[in-house]
């Protein structure tokens, strides 16, 4: 998985240093990454040459402001060479590499795993309805890779310097999104730009029921299209109507809300509003029952191949059978998770009505309260009346009715 060096290039070393270090690589020699999206294939590409990259450049002592503007950009002319696992030509570029490296460290995740999570296999597209571009999970679903649009790349660099100042002040400890990296990537002329994060649900254990919550009930119930989804995202009407409750224990309530409180007294800083807290509810029986009925089909699969005389190959190299072998001893059974993974998990309480595992976090954080969204306001207030309970208000009102709506959903 090795990639060239980016003191390979002669050229390099005569050009002038500035924050922005453009490298060209021409013909290089290096089989790399299989993906049936070109896009995917650079992402994969790029991750990888960028951390091997950066694993040669020494930790700062600290951050400057120049950090904050910095970037790197990778073009590549690649006519000559492995042209069924990357398109002729394209360019890579990463935003604030120092930064992101930075912020990766605080949340405790290693380069390597990182590089290994994004670079190893290609990401796997999922439709999560409500988001406004395509997301991608990686393939051991630790991260979530989203799509956005040139206009967040700009809110995220207006909020990165103050973003990073309150991980450093909160310890990392944060519902608020773990942004890792920020990439571009150009193929056939065409801009994509991706912004990784932390996966907030479970790397191992499933999700049954979703929900996004405002603490607004103006228009937030899941529509019937969404309804009938394999895993639909219910609203705040639903989550009142379905009389759902989080029973965690008083001790775990006053940490998320002591979170949810420093987390929002940022966003009203950063004059952000119409956030959502996503809530995952992992059922712990529905989980075991699924396991079983699991073992079953196995065990009835096994008794037919014994009596049609195949012999299982318990060593198989395929993924499936990677994963089946590891199974069959896993550590870890329905309900379990490791937290320094699974860090927006929480377990039920003892002696709660279900056992049940919950992923709670801030989504959505990069809308700030400007004329559209203040158009917006005056719009739905001449609808529904000034009183009534919409989504689109001064984030100082967004957050305080926020904050007393997430404070009932707990029993």
């Amino acid at each position: 998985m090795s990639s060239p060096s980016a003191t390979s290039n002669p050229l390099n070393t005569l050009a002038p240093k500035r924050k922005t270090k453009k490298k060209n690589f021409v013909q290089q020699k290096v089989k790399v990454f299989r993906a049936s999206d070109p896009v995917l294939s650079v992402l994969m590409w790029g991750v990888n040459h960028s951390i091997n990259d950066l694993s040669q450049v020494p930790v700062p002592v600290m951050l400057l402001p120049d950090d904050f503007k910095a970037s790197t950009k990778i073009k590549v002319n690649n006519h000559l060479f492995n042209k069924e696992t990357l398109p002729g030509q394209f360019k890579f570029k990463e935003y604030c590499p120092q930064v992101f490296r930075n912020l990766r460290e605080r949340f405790g995740i290693e380069d390597q795993d990182f590089q290994v999570s994004l670079a190893r296999s290609p990401p796997l597209r999922h439709d999560e309805g409500k988001c406004a571009g395509p997301l991608l999970t990686s393939y051991d679903r630790t991260l979530v890779i989203k799509e956005i649009s040139s206009e967040e790349v700009a809110e995220m660099h207006n909020a990165l310097s103050a973003y990073h100042q309150h991980i450093v002040t909160c310890h990392g400890s944060t519902l608020l999104p773990q942004f890792l990296a920020m990439y571009r990537v150009t193929v056939e002329s065409d801009d994509t730009y991706l912004l990784v994060m932390r996966n907030m649900f479970s790397h191992r254990l499933h999700v049954h029921r979703k929900y996004d919550l405002k603490g607004s009930l103006v228009s937030r119930e899941a529509s019937f299209k969404e309804k009938v989804k394999e895993l639909p995202t219910y609203k705040d009407v639903d989550f009142m109507n379905s009389m759902q409750k989080v029973y965690v224990s008083d001790e775990e309530k006053e940490k998320i809300m002591d979170k949810l409180n420093r987390d929002t007294e940022f966003l009203v800083r950063m004059k952000i509003m119409d956030y959502s807290l996503l809530l995952g509810i992992h059922d712990v029986e529905r989980a075991e029952m699924e396991e079983e009925e699991e073992e079953m089909e196995l065990s009835d699969e096994e008794e037919e191949d014994d009596e049609n005389g195949l012999a299982p190959a318990p060593h198989s190299t395929s993924p499936e059978g990677i994963t089946g072998y590891m199974n069959s001893f896993k550590p870890m059974g329905p309900g379990e998770f490791d937290p320094y993974v699974d860090v927006y998990a929480i377990q039920s309480a003892v002696g709660a009505p279900r056992r049940e595992v919950y992923f709670m976090g801030l989504i959505d954080v990069l809308t700030q309260y400007d004329t559209k969204k203040k158009a917006a306001h005056a719009a739905k207030a001449v609808k529904h009346g000034a009183g009534a309970e919409i989504s689109t208000v001064h984030p100082e009102q967004y957050a305080k009715r926020f904050k007393e709506f997430i404070a009932k959903i707990f029993a």
